[in-house]
């Protein structure tokens, strides 16, 4: 498949700053899938499909120094939810890589994601001539996992610090978003969405299961 965008463009974040609520609140990024913390699931996926990765994450960032990635906390004070996180990677690049244009964002608990994810994404925007992307499957949105333009960073921090906008889907309402549907993946006796995301402890089994497929 052809790449639009220059790889060395896009640099990209794992929103790892979620709560847990629902796993009892313990955290997401390092519960077990396969005898393997979740985000390593999450990073084997999402690494070969960017320029540069980063974690965003709070707390004790040395849970992840075996990772030898990273680890930025969110750059607005308070739990403001992934919006944040995705201003943090922005901001970050801005330092880091103002070289590259656009960020990559994926959620932690996500551990299948497609392998062609961030091609796709940056096909749709140059294609298109949108704001930005955001991937869809079975007529769910998935607003965390998406392709974001820098340019945006301080329509953002805006929206952020003086608006007090904490919905995704709000803010990117005021721009030019394109949805790119992904496909289930076929597996022996059925098929798994690529998004399936770890939430619950039921969420984990079935995981599991999905993992032991995939790796037939």
């Amino acid at each position: 498949m052809q790449q639009i965008l220059d790889h060395q463009s896009i640099v990209g974040v794992i929103l790892a700053g979620g709560q847990g609520r629902r796993l009892g609140g313990v955290d997401k990024a390092s519960s077990l899938l396969g005898g393997r913390p979740l985000i390593e699931h999450v990073i084997d996926r999402v690494r070969p499909q960017v320029s540069d990765l980063i974690i965003n994450a709070a707390g004790d960032p040395d849970r992840f120094k075996n990772l030898s990635l990273p680890v930025v906390p969110d750059v607005v004070e308070g739990f403001a939810g992934p919006l944040a996180g995705i201003l943090t990677g922005l901001e970050w690049m801005s330092v880091h890589r103002p070289d590259a244009r656009w960020l990559a964002s994926f959620a932690v608990d996500t551990p299948f994601l497609p392998p062609d994810l961030v091609n796709r994404l940056a096909m749709a925007v140059s294609g298109e001539g949108v704001d930005m992307a955001c991937a869809r499957s079975a007529d769910r949105t998935h607003p965390v996992v998406a392709l974001w333009p820098v340019r945006l960073v301080d329509d953002l921090r805006h929206a952020l610090t003086v608006e007090d906008i904490r919905k995704i889907d709000r803010w990117t309402a005021r721009h030019h978003i394109v949805h790119v549907d992904f496909e289930p993946v076929p597996v022996d006796g059925g098929e798994f969405d690529p998004f399936f995301n770890v939430n619950r402890p039921e969420d984990v089994i079935e995981a599991g299961r999905i993992l032991d497929l995939v790796e037939k």
